[in-house]
């Protein structure tokens, strides 16, 4: 399979002053420009990736743009790595009341919907949709292009940062 011509830059445009505090850095140029990228150290995270967050009048949305080396043999994007962007949604959007969240993930359920390539515009949106000191609730989808490959949810378990 031949990887997707990318379209110039991401359809959604955060708004200014979004809501994030801690380890976030703003990005001010290129494709991604408005967008934020979590600046902890997270090899294997890092090595998938890069994925963004923004926030934008609809909440909380995270992008990524896989490349050919996120493929699995059939071409498509390797569904760990779907998984892998699926666990970065669940912190973005845990923490969409603006705090940081450090934690680890206790559970997470994920069903493929379709396959997405290289090349395209990977959107996670979701909620928070219960949460307390110590444990966090969050569903969500992510779309290639509009369309929903990979439908998730999940438990994440605060723990003190680093």
């Amino acid at each position: 399979m031949t990887d997707h011509a990318a379209p110039p830059a991401p359809a959604i445009r955060p708004l200014p002053g979004a809501p994030f505090r801690g380890n976030l850095r703003l990005i001010d140029q290129g494709e991604w420009a408005g967008w934020h990228q979590w600046a902890g150290n997270d090899p294997f995270e890092d090595s998938t990736g890069p994925f963004y967050v923004a926030h934008d009048e609809h909440g909380i949305v995270c992008g990524f743009r896989p490349a050919a080396h996120n493929r699995n043999g059939h071409g498509s994007i390797h569904g760990g790595c779907l998984m892998t962007f699926a666990d970065f949604a669940l912190f973005m959007l845990g923490a969409s009341q603006g705090e940081e969240i450090h934690g680890v993930t206790v559970s997470m359920n994920s069903e493929f919907l379709a396959p997405a390539y290289a090349g395209q515009l990977l959107i996670g949106r979701g909620e928070r949709i219960a949460g307390g000191r110590s444990l966090l609730f969050v569903r969500g989808v992510i779309s290639a292009d509009g369309a929903p490959v990979l439908s998730f949810s999940g438990v994440v378990k605060r723990v003190k940062g680093a």
